[in-house]
């Protein structure tokens, strides 16, 4: 006997099979689950280890009860009875309102996921029953946003509250209307078209690439951004075998498909590299699959890739920082042993070369020791000051300002050299920071010095300074929040390759006569107010971006 699908009565019933909804549910849950454990997976070095908890267990429920519900309706043939409906669309409330929260609450693009739940539950329940569930995911969704926000129940909030409620009293009232009308099918269709659009139209606002092949490595979908990375153009390459493409352009990720279509292995976060313009840009890739989609087309198998160059571009900043602390450590260290001999040998030297006795090759070997004595004397100063760079106080100033003074010194440094100009891109109003004005003065008055050394003649140095907003920023900075951002870029040749994997470290220079400690010092003196250091590359030039975050307190100490 055929079990109903809602209420008691035969005249209740939902207007379609619902295994063909269901189906879609299960690869939205799937595709959810996935994308949102993937995302704190890449940055879980870099957020809160209960968010990864988290998304684990999102993850592993979504997988464990997609698999049970399709063993029961594709595999056993079961109809869905009312129980199985409440327990599948209750989930995914669970799971959708666990996502909003780990993706930032009112602002994230998953909440509109809350409305193709409702209507769902509007197409498969009767309609008191959906209003029921709509009900329990407003609450949901509000109490989250409500705790996450103070207690501050905002407009924007109510708006989508009232949405959500329209949502589902529109898409019940239209299901009872097809079910009295038997138009179900066709209605039906365009239903679910629907949900498929607004389905891309969240996924196109993912910060990933998603692609989905068949078993015969034929494109079925592929978002912006991923087809953005691999250099497809959308829609002409969707149903084209896509694979010796991929293969192409990354062979990574062609291997951890076509190891998941030929024998269903699973790739977790694995690293590949993607070729694009003659760079080759890492990535991380995961890949997963959904047995038996809407278009019959057998086994789909899905790839989420990240670029992950700007997080390990962070990385490699930190690494940076803990070896220069530790190079400043042991500077300082040698610095104070080697001073006090070397003041002593100066004194006796000088004494010795002043005897009446001494004779003219004496006296000018003396100087040659004296000379060479200074000159060392000198170098360790510098080498104190390197290991001593910190925050001394802390007050309000201008970025912008402190930004102009050290152009304005740089500029008249006798090292300019010829007709080199610097031009500043900062602006009209003042831009405050908590911060130490003498250090990252002297941070900024390095660098620019070091572009204008760098610079052929008759040729301009760009400073840029921004506020950034968090969005705007490389993804995978540590801090969270506006930053500031300050460009340097010059027009030389670019920075060798012996010395740019030790840029910053002491005695990393080119030029000659020139210590190598002054990228060092800067690099430390913004260490010191929790910012980073980037450097881009060419023949035709480097540019420096500094990133330094607007909340500084409390500062830190690079002592």
């Amino acid at each position: 006997m055929e079990i109903p699908l809602s209420g008691n009565n035969a005249d209740e019933q939902s207007p379609l099979d619902p295994r063909r909804l269901l189906r879609w549910i299960y690869l939205g849950r799937v595709a959810v689950a996935t994308v949102s454990f993937g995302a704190t997976l890449v940055g879980s070095l870099l957020v809160d280890p209960v968010s990864t908890v988290v998304a684990t267990t999102l993850f592993v429920t979504a997988m464990a009860l997609t698999a049970s519900s399709i063993i029961q309706t594709e595999v056993k043939g079961r109809t869905p009875g009312p129980a199985f409906l409440y327990l599948q669309l209750m989930y995914d409330l669970l799971l959708i309102t666990s996502v909003v929260h780990l993706s930032g609450g009112v602002a994230s693009p998953f909440a509109a996921l809350y409305i193709l739940v409702m209507a769902a539950a509007a197409l498969l329940l009767p309609i008191g029953s959906s209003l029921l569930l709509a009900m329990l995911g407003s609450v949901l969704y509000a109490g989250d946003a409500v705790a996450l926000s103070g207690g501050d129940l905002s407009a924007y909030l109510v708006l989508q509250l009232v949405v959500f409620t329209l949502v589902a009293v529109g898409t019940g009232y239209i299901a009872t209307q097809l079910q009295q009308a038997g138009e179900g099918r066709g209605r039906l269709q365009k239903e679910l078209a629907t949900m498929e659009l607004r389905a891309a139209d969240i996924l196109e606002n993912i910060r990933a690439g998603i692609i989905t092949v068949d078993d015969a490595g034929r494109l079925l979908y592929a978002n912006s951004e991923g087809a953005d990375l691999l250099g497809f153009v959308l829609p002409q390459a969707i149903g084209s075998p896509i694979l010796a493409r991929i293969q192409a352009a990354s062979p990574g990720m062609e291997t951890a498909l076509t190891e998941h279509i030929a024998g269903g292995l699973v790739t977790s976060r694995r690293e590949g590299l993607l070729l694009r313009e003659g760079a080759a840009v890492p990535l991380t890739i995961t890949t997963t699959s959904v047995s038996g989609d809407l278009r019959d087309l057998g086994r789909a198998t899905t790839a989420i890739f990240f670029d992950i160059s700007d997080i390990k571009r962070f990385e490699e900043a930190n690494l940076r920082a803990q070896r220069l602390e530790a190079v400043a450590e042991l500077s300082a260290s040698l610095a104070h042993e080697i001073k006090n001999p070397l003041a002593s040998i100066q004194s006796a030297v000088e004494q010795l070369s002043h005897r009446p006795s001494a004779s003219s090759d004496e006296r000018t070997l003396s100087a040659l020791v004296l000379r060479e004595s200074e000159h060392l004397s000198r170098l360790l100063s510098e080498f104190l000051d390197f290991a001593r760079v910190h925050v001394v106080r802390r007050e309000s100033i201008d970025i912008g300002t402190a930004v102009r003074a050290a152009a304005r010194l740089a500029e008249a440094h006798p090292d300019r050299g010829a007709q080199v100009g610097i031009v500043l891109d900062l602006p009209d109003g003042p831009l405050l920071i908590v911060a130490d004005e003498d250090l990252l003065h002297q941070a900024f008055f390095n660098l620019i010095l070091n572009a204008v050394q760098a610079s052929p003649p008759q040729s301009e140095i760009r400073v840029r300074l921004r506020l950034l907003a968090e969005r705007e920023q490389p993804k995978g900075r540590p801090s969270s929040g506006p930053a500031y951002s300050i460009e340097v870029r010059d027009s030389g040749g670019g920075i060798p390759a012996e010395i740019s994997d030790r840029l910053f470290e002491p005695f990393a220079t080119t030029r000659r006569g020139g210590s190598g400690l002054g990228l060092a010092v800067a690099h430390r003196a913004i260490a010191a107010h929790r910012g980073v250091i980037l450097v881009d590359s060419t023949p035709s030039g480097s540019c420096f971006t500094v990133l330094i975050p607007v909340e500084l307190t409390p500062l830190g100490a690079v002592s």
